[in-house]
């Protein structure tokens, strides 16, 4: 099977009420990797996109951005949810032999829309919508899930945040760089126990693209460039309904990451940088377990040591996580584009020496019902 490469990459910087329309930020975020890549859209030869008519607040709103994004005359197709879902299908066209190069782009606008009504709209519409239900009264269910089964604390979650609010003032992209205490987590507002305001991530605006080419494109097309493969992808759902599944079992991750690794021809033990969804402070340490990165029930005490540091054994999210910005379905793709700036040795002061091999991870559907796996490396 031919090998599929990231050969550039574009990123807006994440903020909370951009004045810049979708076309815009996809315009930017397009011709920054486009540059990034020394190619032209004459070379792509088919355009991925991001996007969902509910966050955008229109029908098909794939079709504001299909001519910002380069797909004039080209073939186009969407994907409705996280980034790295977006990349799976953008590679899946390559290895089809239909296609030699893919521009895959991400677009959110968090701060035109209501979150907490949109998210509701992701439950069962008989019984659970009805309840009041959004994405953080979900993930507090969950928070509190995980606590019971592993006997983590509020303050075990106060440090993750801590560290990525703290890596993100490496990371010029970032939306909420700060310097931040536990005590700062603990006395931020309550939303809904046991998760506070520190302990969520902020609503947001941003953009981001990947060039994705074939072997035989990439070696063409960059040549003055580092490469970074796509070495392995995995992906699995879980059920839908919340009462079908408990949410501490991490057995849809786990089965994405196992095939990961598998196609990558690795171990958790190799990876050297991770960029894990943190769409709460809780799902960290949770979702590391299930990543195969630290042993059952240990992800809050590893966190506490400081196992994740940016200084650490394995640092995770040294961009600053979705805490420190999460623009919806573009985090996953912002994730794959921080791996590749650390592998090409590219990531600034966030820079982890000697990165070989890279993990990202995004999440689709409420309290991670679908996840996707890349295991990227040079």
């Amino acid at each position: 099977m031919e090998r599929v490469a990231v050969i550039g990459v574009g990123q807006t910087k994440y903020e909370s009420g951009k004045r810049e329309t979708f076309h815009e930020l996809v315009w930017e975020a397009a011709n920054k990797a486009l540059k990034d890549a020394g190619i032209t859209i004459k070379e792509i030869e088919n355009v991925v996109s991001v996007s969902s008519d509910f966050w955008d607040g229109r029908t098909i709103s794939c079709m504001a951005i299909s001519d910002t994004s380069g797909g004039f005359n080209k073939d186009v197709t969407t994907v409705e949810g996280d980034g790295t879902f977006g990349a799976l299908y953008g590679m899946m066209r390559i290895l089809s032999g239909s296609f030699g190069t893919t521009m895959v782009v991400a677009h959110h606008k968090g701060s035109e829309s209501n979150m907490n009504g949109i998210t509701n709209t992701s439950f069962d519409p008989l019984v659970e919508r009805k309840l009041g239900l959004d994405a953080v009264s979900a993930g507090a269910m969950q928070a509190r899930r995980y606590m019971t089964v592993t006997g983590a604390s509020e303050q075990q979650f106060a440090m993750v945040s801590v560290k990525n609010h703290g890596n993100a003032m490496r990371n010029p992209f970032a939306q909420l760089p700060m310097d931040i205490t536990v005590e700062d987590v603990m006395a931020s507002r309550m939303l809904a126990t046991p998760l506070k305001k520190l302990d969520c991530s902020p609503v947001g605006d941003g953009a981001a693209a990947l060039v994705l080419a074939a072997e035989r494109n990439a070696k063409k097309l960059s040549t003055n460039k580092k490469r970074v493969w796509l070495k392995g992808v995995g992906h699995c759902s879980d059920a839908y309904r919340l009462g079908d599944r408990d949410l501490a079992d991490t057995k849809a991750l786990k089965a994405a990451a196992k095939k990961a690794y598998a196609m990558a021809g690795v171990t958790p033990n190799d990876i050297d940088v991770a960029e894990v969804y943190d769409a709460f402070s809780f799902m960290e340490p949770m979702w590391l377990e299930g990543l195969g990165l630290c042993e059952e029930g240990m992800g809050p005490e590893m966190e506490e040591r400081g196992t994740f540091d940016f200084n650490g054994k394995l640092p995770v999210n040294p961009s600053g996580g979705r805490l420190s910005a999460n623009p919806v379905q573009v985090a996953g793709l912002a994730e794959m584009a921080e791996c590749v700036l650390q592998l090409r040795g590219e990531a600034g002061k966030r820079q982890v020496k000697g990165a070989e091999t890279a993990l990202a991870h995004g999440i689709n559907g409420v309290c991670g019902q679908s996840h996707c796996v890349w295991i990227m490396g040079k």
